[in-house]
C-alpha cells in the first residue's frame, strides 16, 4: 500500500475555529493501527473510514466495486463520500447515507472520481483524486469535518440524501437555511429487517448557492474562486435540534483529528502488550475493530430514542447498534474486561430493550443501524455474574415473554434456545426465584433430545454440508458442539470422556471446524473437558497465528476451494474468504487469545488460560492493573507448564473475572511440550 504524503497546508483557515496550526505527529497506540485491514474483497468487510469510538458517524468513500461497507481498497472509482456503515456485518452490509460528491465544472458530470492515493488512521481519512481535488475527513464524537482543496475554476458538491447501500433508503425530509441543510434520513437496517432514522445538519464554512435537483438530490455551489472548502456534518439519534446544537460547538479539522486520535489512543492504551513488533501492530489493529460498536445514542442531557421510537431520558448513557448473536462470545466479554465503566452502560442499554418491545432483529423505529439481539439474556447473566448491575426484576415479564417465543423448529435454533433458557434460569436464581429457576432449567435440559435426534449420528451423508437441515451458516459437525452451558452433559451424550475426546480429535484433525463464521467459534475450549486438555492451548495458538486448513465458507461446503494460510493477517485481504468481522466478533477472538484468556462459558465469570501471544500483557491502568507475564516465551512455547497468581502457585488453567479485576500479576511458565499433570485435578466445566 502506497501512502499519500500529507497535503494539508501548515495553517488551515477554518470558520469552525479560526486559524488552526498543524500539529506534530503524536506517539501512541493509534499510530500502530492499520485501518485498511480487512477492507478488500470478502475478507472481513471492514473499512478505513474516519470514525470515533462507539460512534455511528463514519466517513469513507463509496467505491465501485464495493464491499459490505461501501468501500473496496483496490477500487479506483469513487462516487462520493458517505457517513455511516456497520463495520464487518453480513447481508451485503448497510449504511451509506448522505452521499456527498465534489465536482469540477459548472455541473456534475455524473462520472466517478478516480482515486490517486489515500492515507488513513483512527479518526481520519485523506484522499487525493486524479482531477486535482484533495479531501480530508475527521470525526469527533457525533461531528465530522470535511476539508477540500480544489483547483481554480467552477466547482460544486452534489448531495444525495436518498443514497444508501443496497437500496435501503426509505424516506427523508430537509430544509435549507443559509449555508446549512438539516433534516432526517430513514433507511432500512442491516438485512432490511427494520428501519432506523438519523437526524443531521450539514453546513458549509462559506456561502454556497443551493440547487434542488429532484429525487432527493441537491447541489451546493461555492464561489468560483474558492480553493479551500470545509463543511461539517453533525448527527443525532434523537432529533434535528440536537444535531444543530452540536454544530454550535467549535470544531476544526485538526481539532477533530487530534481529539479522535486521543480518544482511540486512550482506549487502545488500556492494554499494553510487549513482543514482536508486527504482532503488536496486528493486535492493536484488531483491538481497534472491537471498539467501533455498539453506538452511543443518548445526548449529553440523557435524551435518547427507545426502540419503539419514543423519546426517553436516562441517567445512564444509552447504546444501540447490536450484533449480539455474532459477538456475544467474544467482543462483548472482551469489553467487559477492558472497559468496565462503559460496559455497565452497555448492559443497562441491552436490558432497556425489553420494556420498549425488543425484537430478535430490528423493528420499525430503531435509533441506529442494528442487526441482531438474540442471546441478550445470556449476556445479561454474564454481566451479573461478573459484578455488573442488572435490574432483572424490572424486565422479568418481558424476558419471560421472549422465552415463550423461542424457536425450536431447527436443530441449531433448538440448541441456541436452550442456552437462553439456561441463562434465564440463572437470572431467576440470582434474584431468589428458585421455583422459576428450576422450571427453566428443566426446559433447558430438553436440549438433550434435540442433540440426540440431529447431532449424535455422524454417519448420515449431510453432516458435512453447509446449511443442511436448515442450519444457519454451519454444519451438523460444527453445531453439535454448541452446548457451552452443559459441557459435562455433552460429554455424556457423546459416550463418555474417551469417546468425546476421540470425536473432538476427529473434528480438529480433519479440519471440520469453520472459522468463517461463529457457530463453532469456541469449540477448541471443549478440550478442557477431554482427557487431553492441553490440546486447548495448542489449538488456540494455531488458530491465532499458525497456518490452518479451512474447508468451509459461507457460500459452499467442504472440498471446494479450500484455504491454507494464517487466518489473521494485517493486510487488506485479511481473514478467510467470506469471513466477516461481524462487529468485532472475529477480531475480539484474536485479542482474547493474544491476552491469554477465552470465556469458558458466556454466563459464567470464568476464563480458560492459554499462553499469551506476547511476553507480557498489562490490562488497565493504575494500582489495580492486571499483568500477565510469560516465562520462557518463544514461538514454539505454546503449552502451560505452571501458573502463579501474585506469587502463589495456581494449580488450574482458568481464572475468574474477579481475579482479573482485583489486579496483580499472573505468571505463566511456557514450554514446547505439554505438562500432562498441570491443573488436571481442577478443571472447570459447565454443567446443568
Amino acid at each position: 500500500m502506497k501512502l499519500m504524503k500529507p497535503y494539508l497546508p501548515l495553517v488551515l483557515l477554518s470558520w469552525f475555529g479560526g486559524a488552526v496550526f498543524a500539529q506534530q505527529p503524536r506517539a501512541g497506540k493509534d499510530k500502530l493501527v492499520n485501518v485498511f485491514l480487512g477492507s478488500s474483497g470478502d475478507h472481513g468487510q471492514m473499512s478505513p473510514a474516519a470514525s470515533y469510538p462507539f460512534s455511528s458517524l463514519s466517513i469513507a468513500p463509496q467505491t465501485y466495486p464495493a464491499t459490505h461497507t461501501g468501500y473496496e481498497h483496490l477500487a479506483k472509482e469513487i462516487f462520493g463520500f458517505t457517513h455511516n456503515r456497520f463495520e464487518g456485518v453480513g447481508c451485503q452490509g448497510s449504511g451509506g447515507i448522505l452521499l456527498l460528491k465534489p465536482f469540477l465544472g459548472a455541473e456534475d458530470d455524473h462520472r466517478p472520481l478516480l482515486k490517486k492515493s489515500e492515507h488513513a488512521g483512527p479518526g481520519f481519512y485523506e484522499i487525493a483524486l486524479e482531477n486535482g481535488i484533495n479531501a480530508s475527513f475527521a470525526v469527533s464524537k457525533q461531528s465530522g469535518i470535511h476539508h477540500y482543496e480544489l483547483p481554480k475554476g467552477k466547482k460544486g458538491f452534489t448531495i444525495d440524501l436518498g443514497h444508501t447501500f443496497n437500496n435501503a433508503f426509505v424516506n427523508e425530509a430537509h430544509t435549507i437555511t443559509g449555508t446549512a441543510i438539516k433534516g432526517w434520513i430513514e433507511a432500512k437496517t442491516t438485512c432490511h429487517v427494520g428501519n432506523y432514522k438519523v437526524y443531521y445538519q450539514l453546513s458549509f464554512n462559506q456561502p454556497v448557492q443551493w440547487k434542488e435537483l429532484g429525487n432527493h438530490q441537491l447541489a451546493a455551489i461555492p464561489a468560483d474562486g474558492a480553493e479551500s472548502v470545509d463543511l461539517r456534518v453533525d448527527i443525532s439519534s434523537v432529533s434535528t435540534d440536537y444535531a444543530v446544537k452540536s454544530s454550535k460547538v467549535k470544531l476544526s479539522f485538526e481539532n477533530a483529528k487530534s481529539s479522535s486520535a486521543a480518544a482511540w489512543d486512550e482506549l487502545l492504551n488500556v492494554v499494553e502488550v510487549k513482543g514482536e513488533v508486527e504482532r503488536e501492530r496486528l493486535f492493536y489493529a484488531l483491538l481497534y475493530r472491537t471498539i467501533q460498536s455498539p453506538y452511543l445514542i443518548s445526548e449529553p442531557d440523557g435524551a435518547y430514542r427507545a426502540v419503539d421510537g419514543s423519546l426517553q431520558k436516562s441517567k445512564d448513557k444509552r447504546y444501540h447498534g447490536w450484533a449480539i448473536w455474532d459477538n456475544y462470545k467474544t467482543q462483548l466479554p472482551l469489553l467487559s474486561v477492558l472497559y468496565p465503566e462503559r460496559y455497565g452502560d452497555m448492559l443497562s442499554s441491552m436490558a432497556n430493550l425489553y420494556p420498549y418491545g425488543k425484537k430478535d432483529f430490528a423493528g420499525g423505529q430503531e435509533p441506529s443501524n442494528t442487526v441482531r439481539s438474540e442471546h441478550a439474556v445470556v449476556v445479561l447473566l454474564d454481566g451479573l455474574k461478573k459484578g455488573y448491575k442488572v435490574d432483572f426484576p424490572a424486565i422479568k415479564d418481558s424476558v419471560l415473554a421472549e422465552m415463550s417465543r423461542l424457536d425450536f423448529s431447527k436443530p441449531d435454533k433448538a440448541l441456541e434456545a436452550s442456552y437462553d433458557l439456561w441463562a434465564v434460569a440463572g437470572l431467576l436464581q440470582s434474584f431468589g426465584d428458585q421455583t422459576g429457576s428450576k422450571a427453566y432449567l428443566s426446559k433447558a435440559m430438553d436440549y438433550k433430545k434435540y442433540w440426540l435426534k440431529d447431532f449424535k449420528d455422524l454417519s448420515r451423508n449431510d453432516v458435512d454440508r453447509m446449511g443442511a437441515r436448515s442450519l444457519y451458516q454451519g454444519t451438523i459437525r460444527q453445531y453439535r458442539w454448541a452446548v457451552p452451558f452443559d459441557v459435562k452433559g455433552l460429554v455424556e451424550l457423546a459416550g463418555g470422556q474417551q469417546s468425546f475426546t476421540k470425536q473432538l480429535d476427529d473434528f480438529f484433525d480433519h479440519d471440520y471446524f469453520n472459522r468463517a463464521n461463529e457457530p463453532d467459534l469456541q469449540s477448541q475450549t471443549l478440550y478442557m473437558a477431554s482427557n487431553t486438555p492441553w490440546k486447548y492451548q495448542y489449538w488456540v495458538h494455531k488458530l491465532a497465528v499458525d497456518t490452518v486448513i479451512q474447508h468451509y465458507f459461507n457460500d459452499n461446503s467442504r472440498g471446494i476451494g479450500s484455504f491454507i494460510d494464517r487466518i489473521y493477517k494485517n493486510e487488506p485481504k485479511a481473514y478467510i474468504r467470506t469471513m466477516d468481522d461481524d462487529a468485532g466478533a472475529m477480531s475480539g477472538w484474536f485479542v482474547l487469545a493474544a491476552i491469554g484468556i477465552q470465556p469458558a462459558c458466556v454466563g459464567a465469570p470464568v476464563y480458560y488460560l492459554n499462553v499469551p501471544l506476547f511476553e507480557s500483557v498489562t490490562i488497565g491502568k493504575g494500582s489495580k492493573n492486571f499483568r500477565i507475564k510469560v516465562k520462557d516465551f518463544g514461538p514454539n512455547q505454546v503449552y502451560i507448564q505452571s501458573v502463579s497468581l501474585n506469587g502463589k502457585l495456581l494449580d488450574r488453567t482458568w481464572i475468574t473475572h474477579q481475579e482479573i479485576r482485583d489486579g496483580g500479576e499472573l505468571l505463566i511458565t511456557a514450554g514446547d511440550q505439554p505438562n500432562f499433570q498441570f491443573g488436571i485435578g481442577n478443571i472447570w466445566q459447565s454443567s446443568l
